[in-house]
This record gives C-alpha cells, sequence and structure tokens, in this order.
C-alpha cells in the first residue's frame, strides 16, 4: 500500500498541531520531518525539539529526514525524540553501513537518501541493510521546488533491484510532488509521497491531502 507523508518543513509552526490534525483528518499516513543544518544545504530548518512536538502531536509514526553532516552525533537525539524512520544522506556520511548499524541499533527503521545526481549504484552494497531509499527529486534544501525528472527512472532501478534480489526496502521520493506529478511517480513504483507545500500551501490541507491521497492509491 502506498503512504503519503506531509512533509512540516511547509507547516505554519505557530499552529502545528493542529495543521497536522488537519492531514490526519485527510489520509496522511506517516509525517515528514526534514531536518537540515546549513552545511549540507543551505538552509536551517527544526532539531529533535520539533521532532518531539510533532510526535507529541500525532500517533501517526514520524519520518526524519536528516539533511546534516555528520548526522551520527545527533542520531541518537532524534530517536529519543520519537522518529519510527531515521533517513541520513549518502552523500554526507563517510562511513554508511556504520551510521545503519547505529540507527537500528536505536529500533528506528533506517533509510539512506541520495541527491539528484547521485546514481543509485553508491548504494549497491546496503541496499540489503536498510529499510527505505528516499530519492529526492529536488536538490535539497528549500521546499516548493520544481520536480526533476531524471529521479524516475532511479525509482524503476530500485523496484528492479528489489524485486531482483528479493530486498525489503520501501522507495520513497520528497521533493516536488503535487497533483500534475504524483502519477508518474506512482507509475514509476515510488511507495512513499513526501508532499510539502502542495498541502501546507493548499487553501484546504484536508482536502488537499485527501486529494494527493486518492491519486496514489
Amino acid at each position: 500500500m502506498n503512504l503519503l507523508a506531509p512533509s512540516i518543513l511547509s507547516a505554519d509552526f505557530s499552529n502545528l498541531a493542529q495543521q497536522i490534525r488537519l492531514t490526519e483528518i485527510g489520509g496522511a499516513d506517516l509525517i515528514h520531518c526534514d531536518v537540515m543544518d546549513g552545511q549540507f544545504v543551505p538552509n536551517l530548518t527544526i532539531g529533535p525539539l520539533i521532532v518531539e512536538a510533532a510526535k507529541r502531536c500525532t500517533k501517526l509514526p514520524i519520518d526524519v529526514h536528516l539533511m546534516i553532516v555528520s548526522p551520527d552525533a545527533l542520531i541518537p537525539e532524534f530517536a529519543k525524540a520519537g522518529a519510527a524512520y531515521i533517513t541520513v544522506h549518502q552523500e554526507a556520511v563517510p562511513h554508511l553501513h556504520r551510521t545503519i548499524q547505529l540507527i537500528k541499533s536505536l529500533n528506528c527503521k533506517v533509510g539512506v537518501a541520495i541527491n539528484p545526481a547521485t546514481p543509485i549504484s553508491t548504494l549497491k552494497n546496503i541496499l540489503e541493510d536498510v529499510d527505505l531509499v528516499l530519492v529526492m527529486s529536488v536538490n535539497p534544501g528549500f521546499g516548493g521546488q520544481q520536480f526533476i525528472p531524471s529521479s524516475l527512472p532511479k525509482i524503476e532501478e530500485l523496484k528492479n533491484l528489489r524485486e531482483k534480489f528479493n530486498y525489503s526496502y520501501q522507495i520513497e521520493i520528497d521533493g516536488g510532488v503535487n497533483k500534475n506529478t504524483v502519477q508518474k511517480i506512482k507509475e514509476a513504483g515510488c511507495d512513499i509521497f513526501v508532499a510539502g507545500s502542495s498541502i501546507f500551501h493548499a487553501e484546504n490541507i484536508t482536502a488537499a491531502t485527501t486529494e494527493l491521497k486518492n491519486s496514489i492509491l
């Protein structure tokens, strides 16, 4: 079953609990938290305290996406804050297998993300160890960017590898997911759809969530 993960990067933080609740009513499956450090990406966003606050607002699993350098030092804090999934970037982690094992040791599902210019081949030695592969369909750092079509063959490649080797990871996409792009993404074989501005900047958050959720089923 395909899942929808609204990204609170685009939410109104002064009214976070209600905005998360509106996505729940609309059929959201996960709550996606984009963590940026101003170094790996040119933006600075949330930390463990906001993840903990989001966790208190919902019973949905919290999907934490770490766009940060040296994530190992902070991973235990995000696990403690209530993350169900913790995803790190292949480009930011020098000892990826070690980081994967750290996340697993904290009883979180582990994900690995790749930027638009990074090929799937860089993940071949760890695909059997992860629960999630996140394909960035924009260059990370800011919400509301335009979808990069070259992400679609990556989804297809991950789907084919999963079938060939009987891997169990889910395929997630983040960036430019909206009613105009979602069908192509679904056809490529995506499992988890992260959507930020197309949900939280809509006039009716619940209706936008429901529309996207229905389009991925």
